[in-house]
């Protein structure tokens, strides 16, 4: 009887060791998994918002939208001279060769998010569609910022400035249209000319980069 109650006992307890070694290598499996997850969103997350910014402009095919693409553009060469005025380190500074200070896929998300969101809040007014979506909208973009922070390309005070930087110039360049740009574009076909070449320069430049960079990092 004892002996049968050891070795009930033994096996039981092999079970149970059995059991846990399985919910371990479970639990294992599934975050590789939830981070393959992660790494393959965050190399993609580049060619999303720009998906985004590309369908807010064919939904509203006008002047204001190509000034917002230019903006776009001179956002992110914005945030090329900030990285290299301020010269922070990335927290694994063996990843990326150039500075983490402010990251660019931060400050051009959120330069398209609140482009989104003032284009929808423009078409629907406030109302709890367009708040709905906005909060999604800004939802999805701070989880890709977020991306970087656990890919440890940037830290959580670079991907902050960074939101607050796009968001701030992509404000400041939405209301520039209203407050400068468009009396001038409508009066004056020599304004016209010159934005719309503008436009089509900086989308050139920002094509040629695409091409030499984002193409690069995907080989």
């Amino acid at each position: 009887m004892i002996k049968t109650s050891v070795l009930k006992e033994s096996r039981d307890r092999d079970d149970g060791i059995q059991a846990l070694e399985q919910e371990v290598e479970g639990f294992i499996d599934g975050s590789i998994r939830v981070q393959g997850f992660e790494s393959t969103l965050n190399r993609l997350s580049k060619w999303l918002v720009s998906a985004l910014f590309g369908g807010v402009i064919l939904w509203r095919p006008d002047a204001e939208a190509l000034w917002m693409a230019m903006g776009s553009i001179v956002n992110a060469v914005l945030s090329v001279g900030l990285k290299r005025l301020l010269n922070q380190e990335r927290p694994v500074a063996g990843l990326k060769s150039d500075p983490g200070m402010p990251s660019s896929h931060a400050q051009s998300i959120f330069f398209t998010v609140v482009f989104a969101i003032a284009s929808l809040l423009e078409w629907l007014g406030i109302n709890e569609l367009s708040v709905g979506i906005s909060v999604l909208a800004l939802a999805f973009g701070s989880y890709l910022s977020w991306l970087r922070v656990s890919q440890k390309l940037h830290t959580m005070n670079q991907i902050l400035v960074g939101a607050v930087v796009g968001s701030i110039f992509s404000v400041l360049w939405y209301l520039s249209w209203d407050a400068v740009v468009l009396e001038a574009f409508n009066s004056s076909l020599w304004v016209r000319v010159i934005v719309l070449l503008a436009c089509a320069g900086f989308g050139l430049g920002f094509l040629t980069y695409v091409i030499q960079y984002w193409l690069k990092d995907e080989r």
